[in-house]
């Protein structure tokens, strides 16, 4: 018989390593956008998991395919494919620029796939001298060690000795920056079609087309990491799709498996080809167990009438946002595209994007932050209208409160 445990905030400081400082609510069960914890306290949630639960909590599509593969196989080694794979795979191909897709676990897993192949790539075609990365300050790739070097914040690369060599950065939204590290030593060039964790940053159509040219003229692979922007988060499928540039390799995840852990890593065949038998794997990637769900997900946010709504539901935030600003005068700016959007403070409330968070969860309401000074909202694609209305109307609150002293 299973040990009864009482598994309060406490028990996490006496049995977790402590990397994470969850708050002291445990949420227990889910039902679209709302959440209750242990105590059968209800939330909106205006987080999504950070930018993962795309259709949120227990989504009917997500669970019968959830319960359905449960039934017939849940894993195999990569010495066998399996239907869901294929079928995800097919689905991702015929809907992006990609010919091949590769699946790993993660956005950092992705990233690391891409990365090694972007390397391998240049190595056979042009060289050892060719292994230069450029990516961009602010930027996050994932917390492997190769993702966490190139992305841009040494605050989460610092202190684990010596890097993987040859990763530069570049002012993201400054051209000039890139011009003036890239060459035909450049192997890759990495970017984020909107920088999520470094301030809900978009870029600019001249920035994002630039890029795009100097890698052409060096030879150079264009990486998109679509882990956070991918799968509708934007209001398009994929947000390259938005800025009218095409990358050469793109990395998923968060979304694609809607809450189920699962990235996959999309290129052309010709590219693909330089991972050949061997020099890659992943234990679990691609496992029948998340690909079925992924597949669920992927069916769902693939529709007109979903992607339209996320950029609807986007001006519904926006616009509470920027009433609720006009009252209490926070924040400099909202920004960002589709439900990625950020909300920056102003000079009065720097450094309090934490305090601002506790205060709405204090209210009701789940939400992000991305660096000290800027509170993120990634809610479900599919929230419903009121559930925006009632999430602002705590959030109100919540900077009433702040304001107020």
């Amino acid at each position: 018989m299973t040990e009864q445990i009482s598994a309060n905030r406490e028990l996490f400081d006496h049995v977790m390593v402590p990397n994470y400082s969850p708050s002291a609510v445990i949420p227990v069960r889910g039902q679209g956008s709302r959440v209750w914890d242990q105590n059968n306290n209800e939330l909106i949630d205006f987080a999504g998991g950070i930018a993962v639960s795309c259709l949120g909590h227990c989504h009917p599509n997500l669970v019968n395919a959830l319960k359905e593969q449960g039934e017939k196989i849940w894993h195999l080694s990569n010495v066998m494919t399996n239907e869901p794979a294929l079928r995800l795979a097919k689905k991702l191909v015929d809907h992006t620029f990609a010919e091949k897709v590769y699946f790993a676990n993660s956005g950092a897993e992705s990233n690391e796939a891409a990365l090694k192949l972007a390397r391998r790539w240049a190595l056979e075609n042009f060289g050892e001298h060719k292994s230069q990365i450029i990516a961009f300050k602010q930027g996050f790739h994932g917390r492997t060690f190769f993702t966490v070097t190139v992305g841009g914040q040494a605050a989460y690369s610092d202190g684990f000795g010596p890097k993987p060599g040859d990763v530069v950065h570049a002012e993201y939204n400054d051209l000039e920056s890139v011009k003036a590290l890239i060459s035909d030593n450049t192997c890759a060039v990495v970017m984020e079609p909107l920088q999520g964790e470094g301030g809900i940053v978009s870029p600019t159509d001249e920035f994002a087309t630039g890029v795009r040219e100097l890698c052409d003229q060096h030879n150079a692979l264009l990486i998109y990491d679509e882990v956070q922007t991918g799968v509708g988060r934007t209001g398009d499928l994929y947000a390259y799709m938005g800025l009218n540039v095409t990358p050469d390799i793109l990395t998923t995840a968060k979304a694609l498996g809607g809450g189920f852990p699962i990235g996959a890593m999309l290129t052309t065949t010709e590219i693909a080809k330089h991972l050949k038998i061997g020099t890659h794997g992943s234990t679990y990637g691609g496992n029948p167990l998340a690909c079925a769900v992924a597949e669920a997900a992927f069916d769902t946010v693939n529709d007109r009438a979903v992607l339209a709504g996320v950029k609807h539901r986007e001006q519904l935030l926006k616009s509470g946002l920027d009433k609720i600003n006009a009252k209490y005068q926070v924040f400099t700016q909202i920004r960002g595209k589709g439900l990625l959007i950020g909300a920056v403070l102003n000079d009065n409330y720097q450094g309090r994007a934490k305090e601002f968070l506790n205060a709405a969860m204090d209210e009701g309401l789940m939400s992000l932050v991305a660096g000290a000074s800027i509170i993120r909202f990634t809610p479900s694609l599919v929230i419903p209208e009121s559930d925006i209305a009632e999430g602002l109307a705590r959030f109100e609150r919540a900077v009433a409160k702040i304001v107020n002293g």
